[in-house]
């Protein structure tokens, strides 16, 4: 049973999904190695783990849009859920991840996002833009990744 969810009475909630043709073990290994964020994804311009393995209690800091973002690790299933979340400027995140095996050697990677904070109240309609085109571009990045590592 899943804990950590998104923030569902925040301002901007984003919920999105891709299937990726590609074994679940590499788009689980892709998304999950932080340090290689900025290889794969353009808009992340540094990412470092601090510590072990991705696991609850976790924590790593990464640099998008301009933001740089400590974030924490709050619920791992392994190859099937990872939740994380963590300040940027005002914008609380809450970050859920979820990999479902489509049973024909694809999975759907499923987000959703939540965002609170002052900024997300002075502006939802643009910060919910901004989280979506965002994510759209991050799940594009990890399809065209893992199918790439998959040819």
């Amino acid at each position: 049973m899943s804990t950590h969810t998104i923030d569902t009475t925040a301002p901007v909630i984003v919920r999105l999904a891709v299937t990726v043709d590609a074994p679940p073990a590499t788009v689980w290994a892709v998304h999950t190695d932080i340090d290689a964020w900025p290889q794969w994804n353009p808009d992340v311009e540094t990412a470092r783990q601090d510590g072990p393995p991705v696991a609850p209690g976790t924590s790593f800091t990464w640099r998008t849009h301009g933001l740089e973002i400590l974030s924490t690790v709050r619920e791992i299933v392994p190859g099937a859920r990872i939740v994380w979340d963590g300040p940027a400027n005002g914008i609380e995140g809450i970050h859920v991840w979820t990999f479902e095996e489509t049973g024909d050697g694809r999975v759907t990677v499923r987000t959703e996002e939540s965002w609170s904070g002052a900024p997300v109240d002075a502006m939802p309609e643009a910060m919910e833009q901004a989280l979506r085109e965002s994510l759209e571009r991050w799940l594009g990045h990890l399809k065209a990744e893992a199918e790439r590592r998959t040819r």
